[in-house]
């Protein structure tokens, strides 16, 4: 290794890693760069050097990559969030593209497979129906900067609906007015931690306020505050209590202070009511791109029994319940299950049941009933499926399997083990939900082959 920490070094970037950070290579040494985009050729300052890599910090832009743009976000680079602003958007989706099949071939050992190209957005901006802002001392709202719990304070998000600015205004009007104390995080003192804006798709709001303790100054200012604006239609105000010094955002009591007990929202022709808690896709319009594309790819004739594993609400099993004979939702939280119930009579949906338990559990259970499944829907957290529902699913034999996934690597791994054991991924489709960062959602047709 013919250089040091300090040195300063010239590369052209070749890649950009999962969160977004440029990859270069000098003299077959692998670099981590930050502060530039792909196809940059940049001069930077060596920060840590490891047996097998290095990082970096840009220092100058020697030639601009054909593919760089002139950001719209004011807060390019400080607040931690959408790395991506700077590189073109059809150069975005064919990454985006990229990331997901490089992991299908890389962790999953799946050549051959069909990854089509990224369904993007006509405007990717302003998408985001929930926000969430970290709030702190000096009356700071925002986020935090990257790789620290220090709070970069903002005015606007280009990918915040709009309700959301006008919320955080108005949040900074009351706390300033009444001297409402933000938590701070490093003397752990204060009132408020977060604030989280939803909005529905007829532009109707619920904010849900955070605090250390039970304790929330002038609750009927912030409640006039809120819903004397013409601009903006809240609908529903909550006070959440989260004790807990974590990166948790939300406690386990919610307090209601005003209004509605849940917001109403839509995806295509059904309506679904959301809690504080209630998991939801953030992006309205690509939801629908994405559950067409899971209703095309379960291809139902009207005579098949489909199980849909980690159903939340409900969203996925109503969304496909006018093409299946029988739909089966399962789902661990107590609350989500609740929700889907309400949801099913809010739609007057009758084919359709919600079952609560572990889906590892509930499925083999639902083989011993003789329920034989067609297809199963799986749309798991993050960290993919559990093994042993790998092998549940495996033992149910379903003829069709469509995965959603928002982590290309779990996914990869998934899809591995049942590649494996008999079944063939047919295509692969992802979806820009989060334009301009560097998470993708996909949708996965998957058959049985023996």
């Amino acid at each position: 290794m013919d250089f040091n920490i300090g040195d300063k070094l010239e590369v052209e970037i070749i890649d950009l890693s999962n969160e977004g950070t440029g990859i270069g290579k000098y003299k077959g040494f692998t670099f981590f760069i930050e502060g530039c985009t792909l196809g940059d050729k940049v001069l930077f300052q060596i920060t840590k050097l490891k047996k097998n890599y290095g990082l970096g910090q840009t220092i100058e832009i020697l030639e601009r990559s054909p593919y760089r743009v002139d950001s719209k976000c004011e807060h390019l680079g400080k607040c931690g969030g959408c790395e991506l602003h700077k590189l073109r958007y059809d150069k975005q989706l064919e990454l985006k593209r990229h990331i997901v099949k490089n992991n299908l071939e890389r962790i999953g050992k799946i050549q051959d497979m069909l990854v089509k190209d990224t369904f993007g957005m006509d405007s990717p901006y302003r998408y985001r129906n929930k926000g969430e802002f970290k709030v702190g001392a000096n009356y700071q709202i925002g986020y935090f900067k990257r790789g620290s719990h220090e709070i970069y304070p903002i005015e606007s998000s280009i990918i915040q609906k709009e309700s959301a600015d006008e919320v955080i205004r108005l949040m900074k009007e009351y706390m300033k007015r009444y001297r409402v104390e933000g938590y701070d995080r490093k003397r752990k003192r204060g009132i408020i931690k977060n604030l989280i804006v939803r909005t529905s798709q007829d532009n109707k709001v619920m904010v849900i306020v955070v605090t250390k303790g039970k304790n929330l100054p002038h609750r009927e200012e912030l409640i006039n505050i809120l819903t004397s604006q013409p601009s903006l239609e809240v609908v529903s105000i909550y006070q959440n209590i989260n004790p807990k010094d974590t990166s948790e955002i939300l406690g386990q009591k919610d307090i209601k202070l005003y209004g509605e007990d849940k917001l109403v929202d839509y995806i295509g022709e059904y309506k679904f009511l959301i809690s504080p808690k209630s998991f939801f896709q953030v992006n309205h319009v690509q939801t629908k791109v994405l559950y067409d594309k899971v209703v095309e790819y379960l291809n139902l004739t009207g005579k098949e029994i489909v199980a849909d594993l980690y159903c939340g609400i409900g969203t996925i099993a109503i969304y496909i319940s006018k093409y299946a004979k029988k739909v089966y939702g399962v789902e661990i939280v107590k609350d989500a299950v609740e929700d889907a119930r309400e949801n099913l009579k809010l739609n007057q949906v009758n084919n359709v049941e919600f079952i609560l338990g572990k889906s590892e559990e509930v499925l083999p259970k639902l083989n011993k009933k003789g329920i034989i499944f067609d297809a199963i829907v799986v749309d798991p957290p993050r960290k993919g499926l559990d093994k042993v529902l790998v092998d549940a699913i495996l033992e149910a034999k379903p003829e069709k399997i469509v995965y959603v996934s928002c982590n290309p690597s779990t996914l990869a791994r998934d899809l591995g083990y049942l590649v494996e054991e008999g079944y063939e991924v047919v295509e692969v489709q992802p979806v820009d939900m989060f334009p301009h960062t560097m998470h993708v959602e996909c949708v996965i047709k998957i058959q049985r082959v023996k």
